[in-house]
């Protein structure tokens, strides 16, 4: 399946992984702990890594559903973060 990773350098990646988890599980499946976590929407999954200061986070569905699993991710995450004026730049798998 069509997969897009994008990488944050933030002092706050498990934070953010946490806070993205915590706001999705009200209404989709939803696993982590403060380095992993998993968000199940309709339309396909995000996978997200904390390690140190680098948060990743991959979203894997259909190709027609990967923009918009992009966007669902990152427009959230942006709003979490708008302190820190995050940029998002995701790149597709090969």
């Amino acid at each position: 399946m069509p997969s897009s990773t994008a990488t944050i350098s933030t002092t706050r990646a498990s934070g953010y992984l946490q806070q993205l988890c915590k706001h999705f599980a009200h209404k989709v499946p939803v696993t982590f702990t403060p380095q992993a976590g998993q968000i199940t929407l309709p339309f396909g999954t995000s996978t997200l890594q904390a390690q140190g200061d680098t948060l990743t986070l991959t979203v894997t569905g259909e190709a027609d559903a990967l923009a918009r699993l992009e966007q669902v991710i990152g427009d959230h995450l942006a709003r979490f973060a708008f302190r820190e004026n995050l940029s998002l730049t995701w790149k597709h798998a090969a």
